[in-house]
C-alpha cells in the first residue's frame, strides 16, 4: 500500500562535518511499504547522510529538507525524531557499562509510549522479541554492546527495531562484521519487522545483505551524491564490476575512492 504522500522525502539535503561537505544534494522518495538501497565506496557520504538525517550533531545539514509523513524533521532533536518514527541502526553502536540490556529497551520504549504510559506487558514483549531473535535469555542482564561481539551488537540494533517498530527505519552497514549465522539472523529480524505502513533505507557495501533483505530500488552514492539509481538488479552488477564504471558513466566526475 503506497501512501498519497512519501513517508520520507529528502530534497536537495546537503551535509556538512566540520565545515566540510560530505553530502552535496540528494533527494529520494521512500514510500510506505518499500525497501531501498544506498550503495557505494568508502566515503561517499553514505554513512554521513544517515547520521545527519537522525539527528547526530555532528552532521549538520546545511540546505534542503527532510520530511518525514509530511512534516519536517530539522528543528526536531534526534530523540524527537525517534518519538516521531526514525531509527537508526548504527554502523558501529556504542557500549553503555552499567546500563542492562533490559532497562535500556524498558526506557526506550516508555520514551517512546509516553511517560504515563502502562508497561506491564513489557516482559513477556521484551521476552518474546528476543526469542524470535534466536537472542539468549542472558543477554537481557548484560550491559549495553559491553563485551559484545560483532553479531551481538547488531542483534541489539535489530532487537531494538523489532521493539520500537519505528515507521522509517534507517540501518547504516548493519551486515559489516558478521558471518554467515548472524547474518541470516539479522536478516530475518528486518524481513520480520518490515510491513506495507513502514519504510527500510538499507545502507550497505556489498550485495550479501540484499540477497536476503530484498530491496525495491538501489542507489549509487559517490562523492556526497546519487549518481546512479535502478533496481535490485544494479546491486548484482556493482558485486560484479565494482564502482569504476558507474564513475565512468558519469563523465569522471565522481571518483569510486
Amino acid at each position: 500500500m503506497t501512501s498519497h504522500k512519501p513517508l520520507l522525502a529528502l530534497h536537495n539535503v546537503h551535509v556538512e562535518v566540520e565545515g566540510k561537505e560530505v553530502v552535496a544534494g540528494v533527494s529520494l522518495d521512500i514510500n510506505a511499504g518499500e525497501t531501498h538501497a544506498i550503495m557505494g565506496p568508502n566515503g561517499s557520504g553514505k554513512s554521513s547522510l544517515s547520521n545527519a538525517l537522525m539527528g547526530h550533531p555532528s552532521y549538520k545539514i546545511t540546505q534542503g529538507e527532510v520530511f518525514l509523513e509530511g512534516r519536517s524533521i530539522l528543528e526536531m532533536s534526534a530523540d524527537e525524531r525517534s518519538r516521531a518514527g526514525l531509527f537508526l541502526a548504527f554502523q558501529y553502536p556504542l557500549a553503555i557499562p552499567g546500563v542492562s540490556v533490559a532497562n535500556f529497551l524498558r526506557t526506550a520504549l516508555l520514551a517512546h509510549r509516553g511517560k504515563d504510559a502502562d508497561m506491564s506487558d513489557f516482559r513477556k514483549y521484551f521476552k518474546g522479541e528476543m526469542a524470535a531473535l534466536d537472542i539468549s535469555d542472558q543477554f537481557a542482564t548484560r550491559y549495553v554492546n559491553d563485551g559484545f561481539s560483532g553479531g551481538e551488537k547488531k542483534r541489539l540494533e535489530i532487537l531494538q527495531l523489532s521493539m520500537l517498530k519505528p515507521k522509517m527505519a534507517i540501518l547504516d552497514e548493519t551486515d559489516s562484521g558478521l558471518d554467515i549465522d548472524a547474518l541470516k539472523t539479522v536478516s530475518q529480524g528486518i524481513n520480520r519487522f518490515h510491513n506495507e505502513n513502514n519504510g527500510i533505507l538499507l545502507v550497505t557495501h556489498y550485495q550479501r545483505l540484499l540477497d536476503y533483505v530484498k530491496p525495491d530500488f538501489v542507489h549509487v552514492m559517490m562523492a556526497g551524491q546519487f549518481v546512479k539509481s535502478g533496481g535490485p538488479e544494479l546491486a548484482l552488477k556493482l558485486e560484479d564490476l565494482g564502482y569504476d564504471w558507474v564513475a565512468e558513466e558519469n563523465g569522471g566526475k565522481v571518483a569510486a575512492k
